[in-house]
């Protein structure tokens, strides 16, 4: 049993290592296999390589051939532009050459043409000199002396030339302008239907009886004196039956004086204390009375947002007036012709109406700062926050200043049209009288006139120059001089017409 077992063991051991053998000559065979494969491969791979790297060498060397002819190509291009280029510089300097041999030429033959024009000149210079001399003898008169009869003859000349044509330049302009102003006036006058009172303030209280001037004036004129003192208004008790006399250069308190005499008149009770109590009332409303006018103008004419300073001011022209015309009826109709001139040339009408309404501003209190009224109230609604086109306006409405804008001008114009409308203004006999006198006193100032008159209550000024004056040239620039003239030294409502009149009579008796 046991040799039984043992040979099964040994069989089982000896077939182990058979199949051992086995596996191990199979493996080494396999291994054998794959390395000659790998070996193959490799030199497959080898070959292909050593083929790809002399394809590569061929592509590179053709590569670097083309490379090589471009350049050369582009080399030979170049070297052909640089050619031709030198080509062309060199017949270009070869032309510079020629052009400065050819100036040279000319410069030579210039220098020369100079020297014999030189030589001319010293020629004729000399023989002007002997013609000169010899037109001297033959005249009898020194060159400057001829010169002085060209020049008289020429200026005589001229002025008859500047008249004709300030003639025609002032007739060439008025076709045009007079026509369109007057359309654009007109229209303004006839939509501005302002009532017109030509107001003067005289301050005169009527009193029911003669002996309510004793109680005015009271007990050894304590009254009078305290009514003085708080109004700083003189109060004049003369002969004139059942009235008294205000006198003040303040409008402001002599309406507070006027309305504060009529209240006590009323009253009866006339003591100091009674008088301060019906000044102190009295100045109460006429300050509302300030407010409400001013409010009112500015509601009138559709002006908003201006300074309540200004707009108190502008309620005081309701007590100013200037040659019996109200300032503030006057200002409210400046206003409105403004804009409405403005509305027909196509600007900003409220603004032409806030100018027109400021322009006389001044006026209200001219009697307290020193100055032209136009320039006061410049300063005014410069202070007051107005703009500049608006004080400009006020400033040259007058022309104390130049004006800048269009609608100072526009100011200017609604200024004069209001204040020139008949039964607008009117002024003191010896003003009107010493207004004439001036006229014709300025007419008569020139050379060549005769005799002037101011006619039409000075509207016009005739003027009769002398027979000497015969040219109509002369006489048109001698118009045209007097205007200018009289624009210069008179301030005057409107327009003044100036008329020249030449008469020659020639008389002879048949005896």
């Amino acid at each position: 049993m046991l040799i039984a077992l043992l040979c099964v063991i040994a069989g089982l051991a000896i077939g182990g290592l058979l199949g051992y053998t086995y596996r191990k000559k199979t493996e080494v065979q396999k291994y054998k296999g794959a390395l000659s494969e790998s070996e193959r491969l490799i030199s497959e791979a080898a070959k292909k390589a050593e083929q790809a790297k002399r394809d590569l060498l061929l592509e590179g060397k053709d590569e670097i051939l083309r490379l090589r002819q471009d350049a050369e190509k582009e080399v030979k291009e170049r070297r052909s532009e640089v050619q031709r280029s030198e080509r062309r510089l060199e017949q270009k300097e070869e032309n510079l050459d020629k052009k400065i041999e050819n100036f040279s030429i000319k410069e030579e033959e210039l220098r020369l043409s100079n020297e014999k024009v030189q030589e001319k000149l010293r020629v004729l210079s000399t023989q002007e000199q002997e013609l000169i001399s010899k037109l001297e003898q033959i005249a009898q008169l020194t060159s400057e002396e001829a010169k002085n009869i060209l020049l008289v003859k020429v200026e005589s000349e001229a002025n008859h030339l500047i008249g004709l044509r300030l003639k025609e330049l002032e007739e060439r302009a008025k076709r045009d302008a007079d026509r369109k102003a007057q359309e654009i006036i007109a229209t303004a006058i006839q939509r501005c239907s302002v009532e017109f009172t030509s107001d003067v303030v005289v301050s005169v209280v009527s009193l029911p009886s003669d002996e309510m001037k004793g109680r005015i004036i009271g007990r050894e004129g304590r009254n009078i004196r305290t009514f003085e003192t708080l109004t700083g208004v003189d109060l004049i008790v003369d002969d004139t039956p059942e009235a008294v006399t205000l006198s003040s250069f303040d409008p402001v308190r002599r309406e507070v004086a006027r309305l504060s005499l009529e209240r006590l008149v009323v009253d009866g009770r006339i003591h100091p204390a009674r008088i301060e109590e019906i000044i102190e009332r009295a100045e109460k409303d006429v300050q509302i009375q300030i407010i409400e006018t001013a409010e009112q103008a500015l509601l009138e004419t559709g002006i908003k947002n201006m300074n309540y300073e200004l707009t108190k001011i502008i309620g005081q022209l309701r007590f100013r007036t200037s040659y019996g015309q109200n300032a503030l009826a006057h200002s409210l109709e400046v206003a409105h012709i403004a804009g409405i001139m403005a509305a027909e040339l196509g600007l900003d009408e409220i603004k032409a109406r806030r100018s027109g309404l400021l322009h006389d501003i001044g006026k209200a209190v001219d009697h307290l700062i020193e100055g032209p009224h136009a320039k006061i109230g410049a300063d005014l609604a410069k202070r007051y926050g107005e703009t500049s086109d608006i004080v400009n306006a006020i400033a040259a409405h007058h022309e104390d200043e130049e004006p800048e804008t269009i609608y100072a001008i526009l100011v200017a114009a609604a200024d004069a049209v209001s204040a020139s409308r008949p039964g607008a203004r009117r002024e003191s006999h010896d003003a009107y009288v010493k207004r004439l006198e001036k006229l014709e006193e300025i007419a008569k100032s020139f050379d060549g006139v005769g005799k002037a008159y101011a006619i039409q209550a000075g509207r016009e000024v005739r003027i009769a120059v002398a027979p000497s004056v015969s040219d109509e040239g002369e006489m048109q620039k001698l118009a045209y001089d007097i205007a200018r003239k009289i624009e210069e030294e008179m301030r005057y409502p409107g327009q003044i017409k100036v008329t020249l009149i030449r008469e020659t009579r020639t008389i002879e008796y048949a005896k």
